[in-house]
């Protein structure tokens, strides 16, 4: 079938425009229930996270209505990172987790992102069949079946103890003065926490959400910011998460950014040396530097490359029984921890290697030299397909021609915004600007 409301990475869309409506929550959150709500019990329970966008009230008023209309009963746990609602999903036995989140966009969108029993995304059958079901009349619970809803207070604490046990007992973070930027989103609480508890100095930002500053000029989408703190307080390294948590990027002491492929990189050649890392393999996107894959290659490991998405970089995974994944934007996944992109975990990772090397960051965050990259989007109007039209594809097929034997060309519609994404990799950086520049210019005359 096709799909008109499951996106790359669930349901998402500005708030208060289809599909981001209280009506249209209600109804997934409806659909969903009569989908997991299989023998008609009313043991089946439901954990609903959010992050902090203003909209969030609202989404989860009525997926809580939709979920107790159908005999689900629902656990409320707050501002929690999208991670926490995977990992908890499967503590908790629920038969479904939903994260409310529009993960780095800006506060005015929102986000529906649904977990299986096992805590990991769902399948495309399952969103299918969910979405097929909104397209009815949703059978609703018997009045004494109806659901019952409560808040977790302890949702945050959980997520932190669990966090600490993917160290090595007794790693402790003493003495490293670290700069947390939670961009205004869902680990606000929870991060600063965890750092603090096992020892670090932590000097956070971007802790003081009001509900219409997520991402709001901080975060892994703005990572100067959290660089120009570190310059100014002298720190060991800095750490930005996006609004939902589920990504990071790291900042070294002499204010440089890090990218996911930079941890992936430094994770891969140590879990290989420890014998880790499954089948010599590390799952990625088509975003990632080519840089990357010499590297791996050079250290006789391999990379597999998948569509954009943490989402498709797990299927991978999991497909392979491979242990290690991730993207360029600070995705890292790693299911010997997590059934999704975790940003605290990872950086706990990174934080472990700075503590049993005795390095700085610096020596940690430049595993290998990036070939160099462009990456320009388009926002389009909605109903425009600029990928179409002939000025542009003759544009795109020149621009492939000139990189022949010389780089390469990505160019995509993004899975969660209104964007064409037109990447390039050479190691000539004229021709690099040349071809994107060109391209660009094509989209914006004919938009």
């Amino acid at each position: 079938m096709t799909r008109k409301l499951f996106g790359t990475d669930g349901v998402r869309g500005t708030a208060n425009t289809y599909p981001m409506t209280a009506e249209m929550a209600l109804k997934l959150g409806a659909a969903a229930g009569r989908h997991f709500r299989r023998d008609g019990s009313n043991g089946h329970r439901v954990v609903i996270g959010k992050d902090t966008r203003l909209s969030g009230y609202m989404i989860e008023t009525a997926l809580t209505a939709g979920l107790t209309s159908t005999g689900m009963n629902v656990l409320l746990l707050g501002p929690v990172p999208t991670p926490a609602v995977g990992y908890l999903t499967r503590s908790m036995r629920a038969d479904l987790g939903i994260m409310i989140s529009a993960s780095h966009n800006a506060h005015q969108d929102n986000g529906i992102k649904f977990f299986g029993p096992d805590g990991f995304k769902l399948s495309d059958a399952d969103e299918e069949a969910i979405e097929k079901i909104t397209e009815g009349e949703i059978a609703p619970a018997q009045p004494a079946n109806i659901g019952r809803a409560k808040r977790i207070d302890d949702a945050g604490g959980r997520y932190v103890e669990y966090a600490k046990t993917t160290l090595i007992r007794g790693t402790q973070l003493n003495g490293l003065r670290i700069v947390l930027d939670c961009a205004n989103g869902a680990a606000h609480r929870v991060a600063p926490q965890l750092l603090w508890e096992l020892g670090a100095d932590v000097i956070p930002i971007g802790t003081s959400p009001n509900g219409l500053n997520i991402n709001l000029d901080c975060g892994s989408t703005h990572p100067r910011t959290c660089a120009a703190k570190v310059l100014e307080t002298g720190a060991d390294l800095g750490i930005t998460l996006d609004g939902d948590a589920d990504r990071v990027i790291l900042i070294d002491e002499r204010g440089q950014i890090a990218d996911g492929d930079q941890i992936m990189a430094l994770f891969a050649r140590r879990w290989a040396e420890a014998d880790r890392l499954r089948d010599g393999v590390l799952v990625a996107t088509v975003m990632s530097n080519l840089g990357l894959e010499n590297f791996l290659q050079g250290h006789g490991l391999r990379m597999e490359r998948t569509a954009v998405g943490d989402r498709h970089v797990v299927e991978r995974m999991r497909q392979g029984g491979w242990n290690l994944g991730g993207e360029q934007s600070g995705h890292i996944v790693m299911t010997d921890y997590a059934t999704t992109g975790d940003g605290m975990i990872a950086a706990l990772q990174f934080l472990a290697a700075m503590v049993e090397t005795d390095r700085p960051a610096s020596m940690l965050t430049r595993s290998f030299e990036p070939v160099p990259q462009m990456l320009k989007n388009l926002r389009y109007a909605p109903g425009v397909d600029l990928l179409s039209k002939v000025e542009v594809q003759t544009a795109i097929e020149d621009a492939k021609s000139r990189l022949n034997g010389r780089g390469r060309l990505l160019i995509r519609k993004s899975g969660t915004e209104p964007l064409v994404r037109v990447m390039a990799e050479c190691d000539d950086e004229s021709l690099l600007n040349d071809v994107v520049n060109g391209i660009i210019a094509e989209m914006e005359a004919v938009a």
